[in-house]
């Protein structure tokens, strides 16, 4: 493998195989923006939390993250992108059963594979993802 090929390799999404995980049929739509820690580094989902959706936009106001990325990593635009809500499940399932939550909601890992709200008391359990 040459130079060029892992620079190339960093920059490709972790490849899974999209099933339909969900049914989304809420009316602003199913995207969410999902850091790249998630998507391209390998993690499971660390915070998660649900703002306002983007009016316009076919934006459920979901954002994931690993949960270890600091302010400069989520200020660069190129480090968060736009997916269905499902292919973010299929990256981690462990996130399914929080999806119906209201606007306004956050959780955290808090172990392998359980989210608590997050009320700032615990630290984020980051952990990657098993592939």
């Amino acid at each position: 493998m040459g130079l060029f090929d892992m620079f190339k390799k960093k920059d490709e999404f972790i490849k899974v195989e999209i099933q339909k995980l969900i049914e989304w049929d809420e009316p602003n739509g199913e995207g969410c923006f999902a850091s790249d820690r998630i998507t391209k580094n390998g993690f499971k989902v660390g915070y998660m939390y649900r703002e306002e959706p983007d009016e316009g936009k076919p934006d459920s106001g979901w954002r994931f993250l690993a949960g270890d990325e600091d302010d400069a990593y989520i200020n660069n635009p190129n480090n968060l992108h736009l997916f269905a809500i499902n292919t973010i499940c299929n990256y981690d399932k462990d996130i399914i059963p929080y999806l119906k939550s209201e606007v306004g909601s956050a959780f955290i890992r808090t172990g392998s594979h359980k989210f608590e709200i997050d009320d700032g008391t615990k630290e984020i359990f980051v952990e990657k993802q098993n592939r």
